[in-house]
């Protein structure tokens, strides 16, 4: 029998080092931290994480997710002192979401039953076997969640004579009306504000295709982009308005993306990559000459930047 820790006896010692660093005599960095202070490192040890993925490097991912782990495990410490949640409950919650988000491979008739789908969208689930179409069930999925916690809610703060029906209403298949629309979450209140503007662009147009909100053809959202510059074009360049028209523009063009199957984060990224490999070789042109690169007019950088992309 092997003496080597296992993964959850590692996992709680890892636990208990951030503990001790959050202790009153321990770090004085660490015990001086809040969510808000430390909220940042969030998003940067995910950037670092995907360069490392980018560049193929095994070894620095390795390390980058370790970081991206102690940001889990240190802000579930702080929420832990507070009373706030547990570490067992952020893993508990995590399992039982993947559980019930994957009905297609976990599931079972009493599950479906439970979320309220129909015979023939479980049907759909249980054929589910593309990316796409696992995708499209997510999102599904969580809008059924949407409407299970509202329900909730609405039970909860409803007065005594009516919590009995609060839920059943929920159900109904009536529209909402206004004041019921403001008691529910919004189908796009999960997409983080802070993610990158391409990343929220995407999210937030394939939510509200999960909910019927689509173009009939790719063609479509083309004519739309055509609209989207024409607007742009006619507004007084540099203007608030004429910022506001090419973010319609940069928006509508995501939509192409996402209708295409491209994500449109990571082809933006690759451009840059791709600029940043083209740019390098330019000035490399330049220091052979002797001197930088801004001391040459444009058309002889242009002419390196014909070369860099024959040289690539």
């Amino acid at each position: 029998m092997s003496d080597l820790p296992t993964t959850g006896e590692r996992f709680e010692r890892f636990a208990a080092t951030i503990a001790r660093l959050r202790a009153p005599d321990g770090c004085p960095w660490d015990v001086g931290q809040t969510h808000m202070s430390i909220s940042r490192n969030m998003i940067e040890e995910a950037y670092e994480a995907v360069d490392a993925i980018e560049a193929g490097d095994a070894v620095g991912l390795c390390e980058e997710l370790g970081d991206m782990l102690l940001q889990v495990v240190f802000h579930t410490q702080m929420a832990a002192e507070a009373g706030e949640f547990t570490l067992d409950e952020v893993i508990e919650g995590i399992n039982d979401k993947m559980v019930r988000r994957h009905p297609h491979v976990f599931g079972d008739d009493e599950a479906f039953e439970a979320a309220r789908f129909s015979p023939e969208r479980i049907a759909q689930i249980k054929a589910a076997q593309t990316a796409g179409q696992v995708l499209d069930l997510w999102d599904q999925i969580k809008l059924s969640e949407k409407e299970e916690k509202a329900a909730r809610k609405a039970a909860a703060t409803a007065p005594p004579e009516a919590a009995a029906t609060a839920s059943s209403e929920a159900t109904a298949t009536a529209p909402a009306t206004a004041t019921q629309h403001e008691a529910t979450q919004s189908l796009l209140d999960d997409v983080p504000r802070s993610l990158p503007a391409l990343m929220q662009a995407q999210d937030i147009s394939r939510k509200a295709v999960s909910a019927g909100f689509e173009w009939e053809r790719v063609d479509d959202i083309w004519r739309q982009v055509e609209l989207e510059v024409e607007e742009f074009k006619a507004e007084d360049t540099g203007s608030d308005q004429a910022a506001e028209e090419f973010g319609d523009v940069l928006f509508t063009l995501v939509n192409v993306a996402r209708r295409e199957g491209i994500d449109a984060e990571v082809a933006l990224r690759n451009a840059c990559h791709k600029f940043r490999r083209r740019w390098a070789i330019m000035e490399q042109y330049a220091y052979n000459e002797g001197k930088p690169i801004e001391a040459f007019p444009v058309k002889q950088q242009e002419a390196w930047w014909q070369a860099s992309k024959e040289h690539e």
